[in-house]
């Protein structure tokens, strides 16, 4: 019974194997292509689907409305509410603003105005779909971008590392610029590479909303455009479909005067209501009028070097107290230094008020350390923040203490964040490699990270925040990485 069996199938396969070998060679073409469409759509639902998972788990746990989201809210509130881009003040008033660009009290003011104000947690879930989306584009962008053997695996790999990536995704969880910018760097990226395949008006227009909305949220945003806006014109494929040189400067011409418009308008409202020339935010973020401490400021820049000095001192000046102990060593230079900083701290700490001649002696105790050491404070000390936001643990959103490495106060936490720091170096180690491999764009990239970098050493405080916007290059640039290590692999087990 068991062989007649054995036989029948055996017959059966015979008889499929011989009908295919009769059927018409297009049909055999189509039935792969078919199957392919269906494990890519498989693959790309179960990204999305765990990517929400993520996004979810982190909105659960990590949501909170703090700090520069309230800022925002506000300025979405008294948009509404008033019709005036200002703060309230204790009285009741208002006080007009340029601190905040309008970017994102905008977006604030939309998602309050169609579910409800202060709705905050609408705002994080327009921050989940955006950043699935930006995910889509990223994947697209790095199919169009790697050699075309690589294509297909580059934009599987890029989804995946968009959709799993915990730092990204924890952001998605807060009411903040991030994961907008996020998303307007993946769309700049997609709308970027998809000019170079065929240069159109759609492109162009898509790539120019990207890159204004993305220095509408932040002042720093404009590097997408310094960094991108040459791959769209230098290098272009030679061909019938190129445009001519006039149409391509007619579609520069058109999109530079289309991205300068709201900062146009910007501009000309800081200068009738503030009488100054600001076309983005100021650096200190005060308005005109309001006290500065420029002299705390570059003391700061002469020793901090990672966030635990931003949060522990940097953040609670001049509001709060400014405590010795925990000033790091590289603060003094000498005992006579030490002394003289602990009485300008006494001083300070008498009112917690960082008045002009306190804010004088500080800068003159930077000017003495400068002095110095000229090649720390303005070699060493910028690339060791710029190294410390890059590669430290991303933990600042997790319920983790800022000291983790210290193991024997939490064994847990310690080993989770040296984990962490660990999955961060993997995704900058496949950044490195798929810019080793120099896929299309990979100079525009280059430049952005160059760009970036650069911008960040000149800040006194580090925040590993600053360098989230890497990632999105991060991701397409892996992914290309990584479908090269599978076709490599693939192709030594053939041989």
């Amino acid at each position: 019974m068991e062989q007649r069996g054995e036989n029948r199938s055996q017959a059966v396969d015979a008889i499929q194997y011989e009908s295919m070998e009769e059927a018409p060679q297009s049909q055999l073409k189509a039935a792969r292509p078919a199957a392919s469409r269906v494990r890519d759509g498989l693959s790309v639902g179960l990204a999305l689907a765990a990517g929400l998972g993520l996004r979810l788990w982190m909105l659960g746990h990590l949501y909170e409305v703090t700090g520069d989201a309230q800022v925002y809210g506000e300025l979405a509130k008294n948009l509404l509410r008033r019709g005036q881009y200002a703060q309230s003040l204790a009285t009741g008033a208002l006080h007009p603003t340029l601190i905040r660009l309008p970017g994102f009290p905008l977006l604030l003011a939309a998602c309050f105005r169609v579910f409800g104000m202060e709705n905050y947690a609408s705002v994080t879930w327009v921050a989940i779909a955006l950043e699935l989306v930006g995910c889509l584009l990223l994947a697209d962008c790095a199919r169009r971008i790697a050699p075309p053997v690589l294509a297909r695996g580059a934009a599987h790999a890029t989804l995946w590392l968009g959709v799993l990536c915990p730092f990204t995704a924890s952001y998605a969880a807060l009411p903040l610029t991030e994961t907008p910018t996020l998303f307007v760097l993946a769309l700049a990226l997609w709308a970027a590479a998809r000019f170079r395949n065929k240069p159109e008006w759609g492109s162009a227009l898509w790539f120019t909303l990207a890159v204004t909305y993305a220095a509408l949220l932040r002042p720093d945003g404009a590097l997408a455009a310094v960094a991108l806006a040459p791959a769209l014109l230098v290098g272009l494929p030679k061909g019938s479909g190129t445009p001519t040189t006039g149409k391509l400067a007619r579609m520069a011409l058109v999109c530079t005067l289309l991205a300068l418009t709201p900062f146009a308008v910007w501009t000309a409202r800081n200068w009738r209501v503030f009488h100054v020339f600001q076309p983005l935010a100021p650096r200190s973020a005060a308005d005109p009028g309001d006290p500065t401490h420029p002299g705390f400021d570059d003391w700061v820049k002469t020793w901090c070097l990672d966030f635990v000095s931003t949060y522990d001192i940097y953040w609670n000046v001049p509001q709060g107290p400014l405590e010795m102990d925990k000033l790091p060593s590289r603060a003094f230079d000498s005992p006579a230094q030490y002394a003289q900083t602990a009485a300008l701290v006494a001083d300070y700490n008498a009112g917690q008020v960082l008045t002009q001649a306190l804010d004088a002696r500080f800068e003159q105790l930077a000017r003495e350390r400068v002095a110095a050491h000229p090649f720390r404070s303005r070699l060493w000390l910028p690339l060791g923040r710029v190294a410390d936001m890059t590669l430290r643990p991303r933990v600042e959103n997790l319920p983790i203490d800022l000291d983790w490495w210290v193991y024997a106060r939490h064994y847990s936490e310690t080993r989770f964040s040296w984990a962490w720091a660990g999955l961060n170096g993997l995704y900058l180690a496949l950044g490195v490699a798929g810019l080793c491999l120099r896929p299309r764009m990979w100079g525009a990239m280059l430049a952005y990270f160059l760009l970036r970098s650069a911008l960040l050493a000149t800040i006194e405080a580090p925040e590993a925040r600053y360098t989230l916007e890497y990632f999105p290059m991060l991701f397409v640039l892996g992914g290309v990485a990584a479908a090269g290590v599978v076709a490599r692999v693939s192709s030594a087990r053939c041989n």
